[in-house]
């Protein structure tokens, strides 16, 4: 036989593992030294530069430029 829950217990224990979760990613974003957060941001810019550099365009007329 399955144990009586209380729900409001439960609600509890799920709002708790919610914030400790978001604490973890507020700690992951905002925890970086300023060094790691531009590096962060100049590996973003030439990825995106790279990724943008590969980009297929197709005209309206169904070819590829």
């Amino acid at each position: 036989m399955a144990d009586i829950v209380n729900l409001r217990t439960a609600r509890k224990r799920v709002a708790r593992q919610k914030a400790a979760d978001d604490a973890e990613q507020n700690r992951l974003i905002h925890g970086l030294s300023k060094r790691d957060k531009a590096m962060a941001a100049v590996e973003n810019k030439e990825t995106r530069q790279r990724l943008d550099g590969a980009r297929l365009e197709i005209d309206p007329g169904g070819k590829k430029k």
